[in-house]
């Protein structure tokens, strides 16, 4: 009964049905044995020591800021922890997660949650979308947003590219000429939000790709500030997270120390990262890949480790609104994959760094220290401020249009990209 009450919370048992059917990606394209990429340009098969003991060796022969990590969109918080450990004690910093690249900070934890919970967006009555479609990037959130229009009649203005929703809009503009526009309270929006019994606003994660983000983001809190979107009873601040590992890397403090971070890489640690800029990777940098699909990230590997997904092992993931679940494996590992935190674990003390941790149990408590909120399962820790960032004045707002977070709703990672299931469905969306 109380994972039924939990679920309610969430989901209300319902998922989406690319979520529901894109399981035949896991059988895919699966990478079996650690490989290295010989002078011929062919993987070839070796032992995981061999491939430990190249790895350790070259680390140590480049220089600890030219050391980059990045966490692939599905990690679990456990991996995370194993991997900036492992990297901190290298001398690097330089370690975040996919889609957080260009995240300005995350010390505040409202900067990047959900703030007004996923429950509670059907009790809103007026919405602000900025730079996101949760249709397609978050159809859970979707659901909820329906929910208030159909039940309260709730209102939504929304502002970027046309788009299809399946609920009634108003397009208020493609950028963030008019964001600003309603921050001055010249646009007749502005009095839709003030006048709103609960407003919420939603600001896309894709916006922190834009090299604007400062700026943008400072309007936003403008916006909330003068139409009392947050009150003592109602927090309508919002950040939608695009990616399963976001929230537990923000909370964990995966943030890169800079943009250019990965143009300076020599060596380069993918930990199941298949959608980072590869072309901003410089030639001679030696690149390891560690994840479970032989996908986009393994075309410019040097070293294969094989790990296990997220269906395989036991991990602890955050969503969007901040609330952690911890999954149990549901199906064999694969070949001779092991999980990513052990391959870390085991990278560490082939290095001479060996991380303090043999178990789930020790590497729990080592997050405890960082981000305790994970550790509390199925319950969300509502944020204690309720500011985005500092304001920037220096910071001038790019008049381009937002653009679309996701370009295929069916294939947005290694094992829906593995789908055949997934494939047809593009191909029905294509020819529509």
């Amino acid at each position: 009964m109380y994972q039924i009450e939990k679920s309610k919370d969430v989901n209300e048992e319902w998922i989406s049905d690319k979520t529901r059917f894109c399981y035949d990606g896991l059988k895919r394209q699966r990478l079996n044995d650690p490989m290295i990429r010989g002078s011929d340009g062919r993987f070839k098969a070796v032992s995981w020591r061999d491939a430990l003991d190249v790895i350790a060796e070259i680390m140590h022969k480049v220089k600890p800021e030219e050391i980059v990590g990045v966490a692939g969109k599905l990690s679990d918080a456990e991996s995370m922890m194993a991997l900036k450990d492992f990297l901190n004690k290298m001398g690097s910093n330089n370690v975040w997660c996919e889609g957080n690249g260009g995240q300005p900070q995350a010390d505040l934890r409202s900067a990047y949650l959900l703030n007004t919970g996923i429950a509670n967006l059907e009790n809103a009555d007026v919405f602000l979308l900025i730079g996101t479609q949760p249709r397609v990037e978050a159809a859970m959130v979707n659901a909820r947003i329906q929910k208030a229009v159909r039940g309260n009649l709730a209102k939504v203005g929304y502002i970027g590219p046309a788009a299809e929703f399946n609920y009634d809009i108003e397009h208020l503009g493609t950028g963030p000429q008019t964001l600003q526009e309603i921050a001055e309270g010249h646009h007749s929006f502005f009095s839709a939000l003030k006048n709103a019994k609960k407003p919420a606003i939603v600001v896309g994660a894709g916006l922190f790709e834009r090299e604007d983000k400062d700026a943008v983001l400072c309007v936003v809190e403008t916006i909330a500030k003068a139409a009392n979107v947050i009150r003592p009873d109602w927090n309508g601040l919002n950040v939608l997270l695009l990616n399963a590992a976001q929230a537990a890397a923000l909370d964990l403090g995966l943030v890169p120390e800079s943009d250019k971070s990965i143009e300076s890489a020599k060596f380069l640690y993918l930990m199941g990262a298949d959608d980072v800029s590869l072309e901003k990777v410089p030639s001679d940098a030696f690149v390891v890949y560690q994840g479970h699909h032989g996908d986009q990230g393994v075309y410019r590997a040097n070293v294969i480790l094989p790990a296990s997904a997220f269906s395989e092992k036991e991990g602890t993931y955050s969503n969007t609104e901040g609330r952690t679940q911890q999954t149990l494996p549901a199906v064999p590992t694969v070949g001779d994959a092991r999980d990513d935190w052990k391959i870390i674990r085991a990278l560490s003390e082939t290095a001479g760094v060996r991380l303090p941790y043999d178990s789930l149990l020790a590497i729990r408590e080592r997050m405890r220290t960082v981000a305790p909120n994970l550790l509390n399962m199925e319950e969300r820790e509502p944020a204690t401020f309720s500011v985005l960032v500092e304001p920037k004045l220096n910071k001038k707002l790019n008049p381009a249009p937002f653009k679309f977070a996701i370009d295929n709703f069916y294939m947005t990672d290694s094992i829906t990209r593995a789908s055949k299931i997934m494939a047809q469905c593009t191909s029905q969306l294509l020819n529509k």
